[in-house]
């Protein structure tokens, strides 16, 4: 080691970094599995400093989060002596400190991937470490597949080293080419832990845990770390923990604080006093807090979700991990024993998921398919990945991209996709910071989007229209306080000062000095980053999006009775999208900045209002609707498709089913059931199939009252054919002539039964069953009375009238004496009258 290492405290890492120095001095990347604590974050990079392969180049050491990079660099400068920005720096959004004799740079993923595509070759850096890869979070995922990339054509010599504490380290090592494995034990000090018996689902963590805390405060001793899912739950359980003792102190610690908030988290403690620490995940790895000997675990963790539906990702609060329940746990020993209080069961704890899935298998795939195409890959197959990107996703994010006219058809960048691919945001804000006119507008709002909300509506007052937060920046600019618009809303100071350090650095950037932004605009400026969230209002607090998803706005939002609104935040409900940040804008604005892809349709459609069709000219962008004409020519056969399409969606009962069209119909079924080739008439396929045999009779109706119109029967039989009508007169006769002389109507209801109901005097001397579809289907016969009421069903006639008439003519002769009844039916003459003539 360097001669600086007398300084370092001694850390468990320390025994296996002569194995790991000389792993590096043998192959191009290694894996590093060291537990919680174990020191791998700040003495392996300092360790790595006099290695004789480094050769002066420096260090790079990735860190997924800003609060835990900007630890570890002060760390690492503490132990050399050295304030942070000399031989250790840091890079991350909005804040650097190197210089020109910084050897160790600690970055977060944003900028190692920016650092990538500037230069491929990594030029002067001799050694990328990832830290915590169990995370897998997508950039870290990204940046080792480019890193691989650039040492297996560009840089041989350049070094990787993956670092985490719960990976698979076997499995990982063999994926990277089978490299070798170094292994820290770690001094891990008993954690004793106390199951609280909540259940997560559902859970509202914020009263169980200020309980949690109480009885840790009464029960131990040291400083408490409480894991919360987010800074919502975070001010919650702050508020009710004013009580919490005038000996202790409580402190929220999450990545949107400043860095002096930060610090006061981080702090021992002073003497006589204890701290309480509100934490979000970003306090599970990397930075030991000293004095933390107890946990309290809240058990949920907030991750994002993309919703490849929508285009939407939403954050969504589930149980943690198990791996990362034990990395939690594990902050309460690591240098003292300790204490756990988990809110959840030990039952609970069995069924927790092992480890959080990769980001990239679940995540806005769109900045990765810029950056893909920035560094010349055509395809995610080139490149070697742990987890490939999936197919369905990636395909979504170019297509996004190339809305944004960021890819060619050749899905290469175009002139306009590189300059977004420089700068370092979403391709979405990108695509606005490039393409507005107003560059102060869009340097608030792409400011104002990168960062969590500064506004929170109170007391009822919602505060969903984004000019209100352009507007408050322009007032804290100008020295100005917030007027009376303000008064219902919670300004987050914390926000505000990020938003205002963001928005200062974009205007640089982009040349717009310091003038007010016009918030009038922000519509029209938002629509260049959300093309696809354009809605239309139908009614108050109600929208149409682009796609035709539907959106909802709380019915006393100021912006609920705007005409269009371009959204920047809404979620993803199939039933109606919640819309949570939006910006008013006019059908001009939005011909203005979205003319290419405004289509001119003539729409044909069916009104329900009038019951009739409309035919109309529309300025269409998707299903939102910019200016409507009518339209006098529409072609006969538009008019028939919006009639059928009415007709499929109410139901066939629109038209007017005549007894004639339902015997024909009837009929029909009845063939089709016993010779399945024949036309189906089922309602099913009936609906199916309106084009094919009611489009020709509905050509030139426009109205309800004139579908009813329509003889059914010849559209029906136009489905058989010439040939086939003359069979359904054979297979299925609309009538049968008994021996009375009668033509009696075949009841078709059951195409498996069809029913023959006729008086029974009238069928003397029938001794054969009749018999449809060629012979194959006897009649059921309904032999009656002379008052029409059965008396007998059979098939099989010639039985009947040998064992069953005489017990029934018994009957009948009782109780219609005037009629004939003769004693043998089989020579009998038949009668439609109450005697023979």
């Amino acid at each position: 080691m360097s001669p600086r290492t007398p300084r370092f405290p001694e850390l468990p890492i320390d025994s296996a970094l002569p194995g790991l120095l000389a792993s590096l001095g043998d192959e191009a990347s290694c894996v590093l599995q060291a537990p919680p604590g174990a020191g791998k974050t700040t003495h392996v990079p300092l360790a790595l400093l006099d290695a004789p392969w480094l050769a002066g180049q420096r260090i790079v050491l990735l860190e997924p989060r800003r609060l835990a990079a900007r630890a570890a660099a002060y760390r690492m400068a503490d132990l050399l002596g050295e304030d942070a920005g000399r031989t250790v720096g840091y890079r991350m959004r909005q804040e650097t400190r190197v210089s020109r004799h910084t050897r160790i740079e600690v970055v977060t993923e944003g900028v190692l991937t920016r650092m990538l595509l500037d230069d491929p070759s990594l030029e002067g850096i001799g050694i990328v470490i990832f830290d915590e890869f169990h995370e897998r979070s997508l950039p870290a995922d990204a940046g080792l597949a480019f890193c691989r990339q650039t040492q297996d054509v560009l840089r041989p010599d350049l070094r990787l080293l993956v670092m985490s504490a719960t990976l698979d380290a076997d499995a990982l090592a063999q994926h990277l080419g089978e490299v070798p494995v170094v292994r820290s034990e770690g001094r891990m000090h008993p954690v004793e832990t106390h199951y609280l018996g909540h259940a997560l689902r559902g859970l509202r963590p914020e009263n169980p845990t200020a309980e949690a805390v109480r009885r840790a405060l009464r029960e131990t001793e040291g400083d408490i770390l409480v894991f919360l899912p987010g800074t919502a739950e975070i001010r919650r359980t702050l508020d009710l923990l004013t009580d919490a003792g005038a000996a202790v102190d409580v402190l929220p610690l999450f990545g949107d604080l400043t860095r002096e908030e930060q610090d006061r988290a981080l702090k021992p403690a002073a003497s006589g006093r204890r701290k309480v620490i509100l934490a979000t995940s970003i306090a599970e790895t990397s930075l030991t807090i000293d004095g933390v000997r107890v946990v309290v675990d809240a058990g949920l963790m907030r991750v994002p979700r993309f919703d490849a539906s929508s285009g939407m990702t939403r954050l969504a609060t589930l149980p943690v991990a198990r791996d990362a329940a034990d990395q939690r746990r594990g902050r309460a020993g690591r240098q003292a024993p300790g204490v756990c209080y988990r809110l959840w069961s030990d039952h609970e704890q069995q069924h927790l998921a092992d480890a959080r899935p990769p980001e990239i298998l679940d995540a806005d795939l769109a900045p990765l398919a810029l950056d893909l195409a920035a560094w010349g890959a055509a395809d995610p197959s080139e490149l070697a990945w742990i987890d490939p990107p999936p197919a369905a996703a990636f395909a979504r994010a170019r297509k996004l991209l190339a809305d944004l006219d960021a890819l060619d058809a050749a899905g290469r960048l175009t002139p306009l996709g590189r300059d977004m691919a420089d700068l370092p945001t979403h391709p979405r804000l990108a695509h606005m910071l490039l393409r507005s006119p107003d560059k102060p507008l869009a340097a608030d709002l792409a400011a104002l989007l990168e960062e969590r909300d500064l506004l929170r509506g109170a007391d009822g007052i919602a505060a969903t229209d984004l000019r209100l937060r352009v507007e408050l920046l322009n007032r804290v600019r100008a020295g100005e306080r917030p007027g009376p618009m303000w008064h219902h809303m919670k300004v987050d100071r914390g926000a505000l000062h990020q938003v205002l350090h963001g928005a200062a650095r974009w205007r640089k950037r982009l040349g717009a000095g310091d003038r007010p932004a016009d918030p009038s605009h922000a519509g029209a400026v938002l629509a260049l980053a959300y093309p696809d969230r354009i809605a239309q209002r139908l009614a108050e607090g109600r929208y149409r999006m682009r796609d035709g998803r539907r959106a909802i706005l709380d019915p006393h939002d100021p912006l609920a009775s705007a005409p269009f609104l371009a959204a920047a935040s809404l979620d993803g409900r199939p039933e109606g999208a919640r819309l949570f940040l939006a910006a008013p804008l006019y059908r001009e604005e939005i011909e203005a900045v979205l003319g290419g892809q405004v289509d001119t349709v003539d729409a044909v459609v069916w009104d329900r209002t009038g019951d009739r069709v409309v035919a109309k000219r529309e300025r269409r962008l998707g299903a939102v609707v910019l200016a409507e004409t009518p339209l006098n020519d529409a072609a006969p056969e538009a008019i028939a498709r919006a009639l059928l399409g009415e007709v499929a969606a109410r139901g066939l009962h629109l038209l007017d089913w005549s007894k004639e069209a339902e015997r024909l119909r009837a009929r029909m079924a009845f063939v089709h059931h016993h010779f399945p080739d024949w036309p189906d008439a089922s309602t099913e396929h009936l609906t199916a199939t309106l084009a094919d045999w009611l489009a020709p009779f509905v050509q030139h109706i426009h109205r309800l009252d004139e579908l009813k119109k329509i003889d059914l029967v010849p559209a029906l039989t136009a489905l058989l054919g010439w040939e086939r009508q003359r069979q359904l007169d054979t297979l299925a006769p609309e009538r049968l002539e008994v021996p009375s002389g009668s033509a009696i109507a075949v009841d078709y209801s059951d195409p498996a039964k069809p029913v023959l109901a006729v008086r029974l005097q009238e069928v003397f001397g029938m001794m054969e069953t009749p018999r449809l579809a060629g012979g194959r289907v006897p009649v059921t016969m309904h032999l009656l009375s002379p008052a029409q009421r059965p008396v007998q069903v059979t098939q099989d006639l010639a039985s009947f009238w040998r064992d069953t008439y005489f017990d029934v003519r018994k009957d009948l002769r009782g109780r219609y004496p005037k009629h004939y009844w003769p004693e043998d039916p089989s020579q009998a003459e038949p009668t439609r009258r109450v005697k023979p003539r």
